[in-house]
């Protein structure tokens, strides 16, 4: 009996590892290397934001925490506790309080309702101004507008 034969079958593996180790720390310092010089980052995915939640956000008012008269203790989205320097969005449908930064983030991902009780975000008596609005950015035309009939 003579030693074990080496297996050969476990060297394309290993390398295969080596060479994915490799082609992704070239990846990072590419990237490092166009932020360096500010160019756009080409190698991670566009993150599009969503024309309606651009509007929510010029919509609900910002204010600061140690302005509220009957403050929560903290935030539902992060939990952690509000200061009083923190900014702060105010829901007006359902009264809750959530972080800019925390509420901000949830409207990126295109929802429209509050993130603990699910009412809209947008006030009814504002759902119409929000609309237009909503339609002239996106370039939808308003169906429901009065159309001048052509005449022949």
């Amino acid at each position: 009996m003579g030693f074990p034969v080496g297996y050969t079958e476990l060297l394309l593996p290993k390398f295969l590892i080596h060479a994915l180790s490799l082609l992704s720390i070239l990846r990072r310092l590419i990237n490092a290397l166009f932020r360096f010089i500010g160019l756009p980052d080409f190698l991670e995915p566009n993150f599009q934001r969503s024309v309606s939640a651009v509007l929510i956000r010029e919509i609900l008012p910002v204010v600061r925490f140690g302005d509220l008269v009957d403050p929560p203790e903290s935030c539902a989205v992060c939990l952690y506790d509000f200061e009083a320097e923190d900014e702060i969005r105010g829901l007006a449908n359902c009264r809750h309080v959530f972080h800019k930064g925390c509420l901000d983030r949830w409207m990126g991902y295109d929802r429209k309702t509050c993130p603990m009780c699910r009412t809209p975000v947008i006030p009814e008596d504002m759902q119409e101004s929000f609309n237009e609005k909503f339609w002239a950015a996106s370039g939808i035309p308003d169906f429901y507008g009065e159309f001048s009939q052509i005449t022949g």
